[in-house]
């Protein structure tokens, strides 16, 4: 990441939106923006399969589901944050994967400017493939920051998005089973 091209960019967006970037309150600022985009943008270098690398082998052949993983992504429209929770589940073929390796894909999907549609099918696409699972289904619920603070301005407006592999896509019990269990509260 070039954080120094980061720097003068913000510095010249603050001048052009009529800011002085040698104001005392801003001059940190372009550093403070080069290093948060750094975190927010991290994803962009790392491979999020790698989670998914180590595998446990089990004899266990049912619905395997983590709700309400919380995450925050960037709209690669507006360079605004998205905030949500992640449910992600799937029905394992031989080998299971450690709980906490789904929410650290999740995180590192998350860490990239995107849409939440390829966000969804990107996280379902690597459990899949990566896991050999007989089913995925991966729902995100998150609020647009470009959509509540500016534009058409609806503060509480969630999107829903979801994406199903597998068994879930051909076996509509299974798949009803998985979302009750999702929109359980």
């Amino acid at each position: 990441m070039d954080l120094p091209r980061i720097e003068r960019a913000v510095r010249e967006i603050l001048a052009a939106v009529g800011e002085d970037p040698n104001r005392e309150g801003l001059l940190e600022t372009p550093g403070r923006v080069a290093r948060m985009y750094a975190e927010l943008f991290s994803g962009l270098h790392s491979e999020p399969a790698r989670h998914l690398q180590k595998v446990f082998t089990e004899d266990y052949d049912e619905l395997v589901l983590v709700r309400d993983i919380t995450f925050n992504s960037m709209c690669e429209h507006h360079l605004l944050p998205f905030i949500g929770k992640a449910h992600v589940g799937y029905l394992p073929n031989g080998k299971i994967a450690g709980l906490s390796k789904l929410a650290r894909v999740v995180e590192e999907v998350s860490r990239r400017p995107q849409v939440q549609e390829r966000m969804t099918h990107t996280i379902a696409d690597l459990l899949h493939k990566e896991l050999d699972a007989k089913g995925v289904v991966v729902v995100l619920e998150a609020e647009h920051s470009c959509m509540s603070i500016r534009g058409v301005k609806k503060p509480g407006s969630i999107t829903i998005t979801s994406a199903v592999r597998g068994l879930f896509l051909t076996n509509q019990s299974s798949r009803a089973e998985v979302m009750s269990l999702i929109n359980q509260r």
